[in-house]
């Protein structure tokens, strides 16, 4: 073979390999760009005051069909009757929190009394589930230090409040919840209106095609 053709054919075959590598080094890139990007969309969408007979059942029959966990901070007076729901919750994957027994003010109430209501409520939560939630939201986000030692579990807010329960209309409360949203955030909703459980469910596909994946609340409040 003279000297040319191999010259040549050794060409090919080192341009095949640096094509061929190229071509894996993009494929890895572009994944490990897809990915990165997927964990930089996250977000949290959060329900307080269920469970509600229908809305919430609704709810929960809505995030399973687009195979997306929520987060659900019950109380305690609205959760007899309703045990299914809550069982529901926990079979579904999402993540179960405390929002006190009835919706009072927690700081305006003695620590004694503002431990029991979340106390009663956890009871509550753990005689269905078998789990104890580990994660409280206060009524009105109100709270202190003092009371958060006693009770002993992590405080959940917020940083995006779809003012759902003022609204009460689900394009407006898709409007306010898409003009704002920012990976990261913590949505604050509630179960109990059917506008709110519209509403979310079209958030959650808008996002969804936007390339946001959705996480409990706990995912985003790990240091």
């Amino acid at each position: 073979m003279r000297v040319s053709t191999k010259l040549f054919l050794w060409g090919i075959v080192a341009a095949a390999d640096l094509f061929l590598g190229y071509g894996i080094w993009k494929t890895c890139t572009q994944s490990w760009e897809a990915s990165a990007l997927s964990v930089e969309k996250q977000v949290a969408i959060t329900f307080d005051d269920g469970p509600h007979s229908i809305y919430t059942a609704r709810l929960l029959d809505g995030l399973r069909e687009r195979d997306v966990k929520a987060s659900f901070f019950l109380l305690g007076q609205n959760i007899a009757g309703k045990e299914a729901i809550v069982q529901q919750m926990e079979l579904d994957g999402h993540m179960i929190g405390n929002h006190g027994f009835s919706h009072v003010q927690m700081n305006q109430e003695s620590v004694c009394e503002a431990v029991k209501q979340v106390e009663k409520t956890n009871d509550l939560v753990e005689e269905i589930t078998g789990k104890r939630p580990e994660y409280f939201r206060p009524p009105f986000g109100s709270w202190s230090e003092e009371m958060e030692s006693e009770v002993g579990m992590t405080v959940a807010l917020w940083n995006l409040d779809s003012l759902d329960w003022k609204y009460q209309d689900t394009g407006k409360v898709t409007k306010a919840i898409l003009k704002e949203i920012e990976p990261g955030d913590i949505i604050l909703m509630h179960d109990v209106f059917p506008t709110s459980v519209e509403a979310a469910l079209q958030v959650i596909d808008t996002l969804s095609s936007q390339g946001y994946t959705f996480v409990t609340a706990d995912e985003l409040l790990v240091d």
